[in-house]
């Protein structure tokens, strides 16, 4: 089993949820986080005055697949993601080593 995390710009999130759904995720969570990339962040103009904004939102979209679903699902999320310009976020797969669903004590790939 493996965990895909993905962070990307918020108003991408229905399009990657929709694409996850075609590639058979069927659970998922869903944080808003802040943070930044190489950009390290950008200025805006307020009221005439210029400052730096460090943290851009982003949002946070997590899964746990089976180990022969993971190539569709990231997939699924560069195709639904990408829109070719700085920021568009980054994808992590690390392994998980034990799942269990509290409400039946299932565990392993039945629990996902």
């Amino acid at each position: 089993m493996k965990k895909v995390e993905a962070i990307i710009k918020p108003f991408k999130l229905d399009a990657v949820r929709e694409g996850l759904a075609e590639a058979g995720v069927t659970g998922l969570t869903v944080t808003e986080v802040k943070g930044f990339g190489r950009q390290r962040g950008h200025t805006e103009l307020y009221r005439g005055a210029e400052y730096v904004v460090d943290f851009l939102p982003k949002t946070k979209v997590e899964m746990i697949v089976a180990d022969a679903d993971v190539e569709r699902v990231v997939e699924a999320i560069v195709k639904a993601a990408r829109t070719g310009k700085i920021g568009d976020g980054k994808i992590f797969v690390s392994n998980v080593e034990q799942v269990v669903r509290i409400r039946t004590g299932e565990t392993g790939e039945s629990a996902i």
